[in-house]
């Protein structure tokens, strides 16, 4: 087992796993030609009238970027604000992996969830990761396609998760690969629906 770890220690540990994307520089746009203001023409009194003034382009309408895949990363968090310390999004390949490092940290796994992105087409698992000596806490995010929502079980490393990915499993549809015994946990035995998804209309008798 590792020493309790700080906050900073951890951050610059997780960052260096996933850096952020490098910014794409866009090329400087050419100058725009000054616009040549249009001869005023006499009205009928022979006076110059004003040209009337060209109407201002309409505005792209502001909304949501709707992304196919979260960047992934390690981003350090105001405790008092978010309730955590540190906020990482990883690829669904690596939770295991993650999930060790974590592990070895001395941190437990407090509680999971998921999240229907169903704009998106993508469904996300959130654990709660807790260090009781130094009361870290960290939240790891990894996104899976909605029409196969499946990911590796971490029950290999945190035996407690065994419950939570079966009440996920219930809920969102989130296959944990791995998982020995993925039955209903909160449902009847027979279900086959999951009513935290978005697009849940009820359960047919």
């Amino acid at each position: 087992m590792s020493s309790s770890p700080t906050a900073e220690q951890l951050h610059a540990e997780f960052a260096a796993l996933y850096p952020p994307a490098p910014v794409a520089e866009k090329p400087a746009p050419a100058p725009e030609p000054a616009p040549v203001a249009p001869a005023a023409t006499p009205d009928a009194s022979g006076a110059p009238v004003a040209p009337a003034p060209k109407p201002a382009a309409p505005k792209a309408p502001v909304g949501p970027i709707l992304q196919t895949e979260p960047p992934f990363g390690a981003t350090a968090v105001d405790f008092a604000a978010r309730g955590f310390h540190l906020d990482l999004s990883i690829p669904a390949a690596d939770v295991v992996s993650v999930a060790e490092r974590l592990y070895r940290h001395e941190f437990s796994l407090d509680t999971m969830t998921g999240v229907d992105w169903m704009k998106l087409n993508q469904m996300e698992v959130v654990y709660d990761f807790v260090h009781f000596t130094t009361n870290l806490h960290v939240v790891v995010r990894c996104r899976v396609p909605r029409d196969n929502p499946e990911l590796a079980t971490i029950s290999s490393v945190f035996q407690g998760a065994l419950w939570h990915e079966r009440e996920t499993h219930d809920f969102f549809g989130i296959r944990f690969l791995g998982h020995p015994n993925l039955v209903p946990f909160l449902l009847p035995e027979d279900a086959t629906y999951h009513p935290l998804r978005k697009d849940f209309a009820g359960a047919s008798d």
